[in-house]
C-alpha cells in the first residue's frame, strides 16, 4: 500500500526541486509535475514527487487526521 502525505515546502531548489518538511524531518522532493510552488506552500507527496498543491487548512486537517489513527496503534 502507499500514502502520500501532505508536506509544507521549505525552500525551492534548482532543477524543480524543493525542500519539505514534516514534523522536523526536511527532505528533497521533485516538483516538476506541479507549477509554481513556493516557500510555505503544502503539497501532496508520493514517492519523492510533489503531486498538487493544497490549502494549508486540508494539510492541517489529513495530518490531524494521520496522527490520531496512529495513537490507535500504539503500544
Amino acid at each position: 500500500m502507499c500514502l502520500a502525505i501532505p508536506v509544507k515546502v521549505a525552500e525551492v531548489l534548482s532543477g524543480d526541486m524543493a525542500k519539505v518538511t514534516l514534523d522536523g524531518v526536511l527532505k528533497v522532493i521533485s516538483t516538476a509535475l506541479i507549477d509554481d510552488v513556493r516557500p510555505g506552500d503544502y503539497v501532496i507527496l508520493h514517492v519523492g514527487y510533489a503531486l498538487t498543491k493544497i490549502k494549508a487548512e486540508e494539510a492541517q486537517r489529513t495530518l490531524t487526521l494521520i496522527q490520531e489513527a496512529s495513537m490507535n496503534f500504539a503500544p
